[in-house]
């Protein structure tokens, strides 16, 4: 067949009407549409070849199928467990777009105004800056994840990182180690130095102490870890760090390589620990002591928030919290004295 196919040759080709079709298409023909017509659509369209001329229908519908993710990043795999969660939710409802920053940076309004254009059915916005919510609010149903402090402005799916921050502080004092090394993201968002906040708050009240002589960061990147860890090392040796807290699994891989290089044996020189408690961890040589974060949890809570948004429901609950867990493994263990 030459051209292009159109609603109403598959209307014409079913027996339906072209509202029918429609019907189907969006995946709003349940209790409307008997399973014998659907069948028929459904047959003609893959006959036909008929595609959705979505941008036709989000100018009609005045918002398109689409859900849009924004995050600072999703090189570390964390993020494929929420994006898996977000997916099990939206279902073959809506299709996921996931809108990325470069290395790590908070995302900026400008930077998503192009996919913004495509009328998205609702946004969901990892980690933002208030300046952000602000300028993209009212383009569509927004939900915030892993957003601290910003349950004013729209609802937000949240971990209680402070008191798995905590825990992990209490476990590595319990262990005698009094001076840290920090290795933080460079992402720069509010949970980030919350986390390190609530942790090196642990530690001070237990009589331990971050060094800060030497301040390291680094994109979430096990290259990049590695070689600020290289960096740091000699000022922290110096500073008598016996324990080194990374923001993320993937920062505590590099730190781990990178000691190793430099011959130190982990944990006999060196206790490693951090967060997010990705699949690798537990089988890692050593494995990782790392704050369990609740990925696909998050995803599923924020899609289906935006899905009650988007179908007009009131959300009585704003403001949801997921708790972490301390995973207790191999990386980490008593500091040993000469």
């Amino acid at each position: 067949m030459g051209g292009r196919v159109t609603a109403t040759m598959v209307a014409r080709h079913a027996g339906v009407s072209v509202a029918t079709v429609s019907l189907v298409v969006n995946g709003k023909h349940r209790g409307r549409v008997s399973p014998a017509n659907v069948a028929k659509v459904r047959q003609s369209i893959a006959e036909l070849g008929y595609v959705v001329d979505r941008v036709a229908s989000s100018l009609s519908k005045g918002s398109s199928d689409l859900v849009i993710l924004i995050s600072p990043d999703i090189s570390n795999p964390f993020f494929a467990g929420v994006i898996a969660g977000i997916k099990q939710v939206l279902g073959k409802r809506y299709q996921l777009l996931v809108s990325v920053t470069d290395d790590g940076n908070l995302p900026q309004a400008q930077e998503v105004r192009a996919s913004l254009e495509f009328r998205p059915a609702a946004l969901l916005v990892f980690a933002p800056a208030e300046t952000f919510v602000d300028a993209v609010r009212g383009h569509a149903p927004m939900v915030l994840i892993d957003a601290p402090g910003m349950e004013h402005l729209a609802p937000t799916i949240n971990i209680d990182i402070e008191a798995s921050a905590r825990a992990l502080g209490e476990h590595l004092t319990s262990l005698g180690h009094r001076t840290f090394g920090y290795l933080d993201s460079r992402t720069g968002s509010r949970t980030f130095q919350m986390r390190r906040d609530a942790l090196m708050d642990q530690i001070s009240g237990s009589g331990g102490h971050e060094s800060i002589s030497e301040v390291a960061t680094s994109i979430v990147s096990y290259e990049a870890a590695g070689e600020a860890f290289t960096q740091a090392w000699p000022q922290w040796s110096r500073d008598g760090v016996t324990s080194v807290i990374c923001a993320t699994d993937i920062q505590a891989y590099g730190v781990i390589g990178a000691a190793r290089s430099l011959g130190l044996a982990i944990p006999g020189d060196l206790s490693v620990a951090s967060f997010d408690n990705l699949s690798y961890s537990a089988i890692s040589s050593p494995s990782l002591t790392s704050v369990e974060l609740p990925s696909v949890e998050l995803g599923r809570s924020a899609a289906s928030v935006a899905l009650a948004l988007i179908d007009g429901e009131a959300v009585s609950v704003s403001h949801e919290v997921f708790a972490g867990q301390l995973h207790v493994r191999e990386s980490t263990a008593a500091l040993t004295t000469s």
